[in-house]
């Protein structure tokens, strides 16, 4: 068996290798694509295992298929705990390859869930709907400016039929008047666009039980909830509700000795994406459900809106990860609540 420790760069990747057979421990540094590809098809011969090992790292999805090709093991560690296994101050890429083959050796090594290629293809279709509307926004806002500049205030009514009259009405200098033109042709290709995405959406939570239940909370449409199932990937993965909102990003930065207990800002250590939908979420459920208005309410005025806000998303993350994991709809889990069964519990099942 080979057993490779990769410390993986966009351009290249540094390697400590061992053969567990011979003992033969060797260090290469393998360009990218055409010289790391020829050294690991050298390495697939029949009844030969060979293992990697890697921190989790970006712009590397074709590494991962050639490995899966080759039907090698790939792991991916989490980069953050095997840094707090360093022990020298020096960091070289060296070092940190060796770090990760001992770590495979000792089976130390600190190896996280991946997604499917599947979750991660459907997770590119929530990107692009993400990011074009965050174009179209742009967009929309361009042309907000230019038709406050002519004395034009209509907010929502000039995506009308008769606010865009008015606004094309406009006798514009030639530059403004190209600009106009070409915000307006791109709002009109970028809307169709959105609109196909968005059915796209609708289709693959038709075909995904968890999120046809995770809809049904007020506040949570289709998207947030195919986001939530794809990102979160299995409920087993947590033990409680307070590890996803670690998971997320929603618990605050600690820094704390003694009795000094110092909280900071949000760690946003988790997936944005996620994060941003379940913040809008909760604000939808804020204006629908009465429940949630109060407690809403009641923080803003204690600590401000901002941080309210990001206490509802991590209230409604917490509440979807119960609702997922124990196979309920809204309607079940306000009737039994997600700590149903546990004795002492004031809504517990008697």
């Amino acid at each position: 068996m080979i057993i490779i420790g990769a410390d993986y760069h966009p351009g290249f990747q540094q390697i400590a290798f061992v053969d567990t057979d011979t003992g033969e421990l060797q260090e290469r540094r393998l360009e990218h694509r055409e010289e790391a590809e020829t050294f690991y098809r050298g390495l697939a011969q029949p009844g030969r295992t060979v293992r990697v090992g890697m921190e989790a790292s970006g712009h590397a999805r074709w590494f991962e298929r050639l490995l899966a090709e080759l039907q090698f093991e790939l792991w991916i560690g989490d980069a953050a705990e095997i840094r707090t296994k360093r022990v020298r101050k020096q960091k070289t890429d060296r070092q940190d390859a060796q770090l990760i083959l001992q770590l495979l050796l000792e089976e130390r090594f600190p190896r996280i869930w991946v997604p499917s290629g599947e979750n991660r293809d459907l997770r590119q279709l929530l990107w692009h709907r993400h990011r074009m509307v965050q174009a179209r926004t742009r967009i929309m806002n361009q042309l907000q400016a230019v038709a406050l500049n002519e004395g034009l205030r209509c907010k929502k009514r000039l995506w009308r039929d008769s606010g865009r009259e008015q606004l094309e009405s406009f006798l514009l200098a030639p530059w403004a008047s190209r600009r106009r033109h070409d915000l307006l042709e791109l709002l009109d290709r970028l809307s169709p666009t959105i609109a196909e995405l968005t059915q796209a959406i609708e289709q693959e939570v038709e075909k995904c039980p968890e999120a046809q239940r995770l809809r049904t909370h007020p506040g949570v449409g289709a998207l947030t909830a195919l986001a939530f199932v794809l990102i979160i990937g299995r409920t087993d993965r947590f033990r409680c509700g307070k590890q996803i909102a670690c998971y997320l990003g929603l618990v605050p930065m600690e820094e704390s000795s003694g009795e000094r207990r110092r909280l900071g800002h949000i760690t946003k250590r988790g997936n944005s994406l996620l994060r941003f939908l379940l913040v809008e979420a909760a604000q939808v459920t804020v204006r629908s459900d009465q429940e949630w208005r109060s407690k809403f309410f009641h923080l803003a005025l204690r600590r401000g809106r901002k941080i309210a806000k990001v206490a509802m998303a991590r209230k409604l993350a917490v509440r979807l990860y119960w609702m997922w994991r124990k196979g309920w709809d809204y309607e079940q889990l306000k009737k039994f609540g997600s700590h149903a069964g546990q004795p002492g519990h004031r809504h517990g099942v008697h």
